[in-house]
C-alpha cells in the first residue's frame, strides 16, 4: 500500500501517554501520517492529563484508507473503546490483512473482538485477569514483552512502547508482500 495513513486509537478520557507518543513518532519519522481517533471528538486526555487533538471519531472511520489500525492502552481504554464499534473496525482490517495492534490493557479489546482467536499474543496482567481473557477467547498467552501473531501485534505496557513501535513500523513495511 502506499497511503502510509495509519489509525492511532485512544479513549478520550485515560489513555497512557507514552504508549501513544512513542510509537507515533517511530511512525511519523518512517513517513507515516498518523491520524488519532476517538470516542469522542474534540480532545482526548491522557492519564497524566495531558492532551491530543482528536481527528476523527470512531464511528467516522473507514478502515478502507488506513494501512493499519492500533488501540493504546490506559485506564480509559476499556471503558470507553471496549465495544462493538472498535469490534467492528478491528474486524474489518482482519480481514482485509490490515495491521491492528494493541498494547497494555487494550490486547483484551482485541481478544474480544475475536481477532486474536488461535493466536498468541501479551498484554498488561497488573489484575491477574489477562490468562483468564485469554483463554476464554481461545487466545495463547505469552508472557513477552512484545508478540507478534501474522498481522496482529500486542505489547504489555509503557515500558515496551519503542519495541511495540518498531515491530509496528516493520509489519507495517512488510504489509505490500502479504497481498
Amino acid at each position: 500500500m502506499s497511503t502510509k495513513l495509519v489509525l492511532f486509537v485512544v479513549a478520550h478520557k485515560g489513555y497512557q501517554p507514552v504508549e501513544y507518543a512513542t510509537p507515533k513518532k517511530l511512525l511519523e519519522q518512517a513517513g507515516y501520517k498518523v491520524v488519532t481517533a476517538s470516542d469522542q471528538a474534540g480532545t482526548a486526555t491522557a492519564t497524566d492529563d495531558s492532551e491530543t487533538p482528536v481527528d476523527i471519531v470512531l464511528s467516522k472511520v473507514n478502515m478502507d484508507h488506513y494501512d493499519g489500525i492500533f488501540f493504546i492502552g490506559g485506564s480509559g481504554s476499556l471503558e470507553h473503546l471496549d465495544n462493538q464499534t472498535s469490534y467492528n473496525l478491528i474486524k474489518k482490517a482482519n480481514a482485509v490483512h490490515k495491521v491492528i495492534g494493541a498494547i497494555c490493557v487494550a490486547t483484551r479489546i482485541l481478544a474480544k473482538s475475536g481477532v486474536l482467536t488461535g493466536k498468541s499474543a501479551t498484554g498488561w496482567n497488573g489484575d491477574n485477569e489477562l490468562g483468564a481473557i485469554y483463554r476464554q477467547y481461545n487466545v495463547n498467552y505469552v508472557h513477552e514483552d512484545v508478540v507478534v501473531d501474522d498481522t496482529i501485534i500486542t505489547a504489555v505496557g509503557p515500558a515496551a512502547a519503542e519495541k511495540y513501535g518498531q515491530n509496528c513500523l516493520s509489519l507495517l513495511q512488510a504489509q505490500g508482500s502479504w497481498e
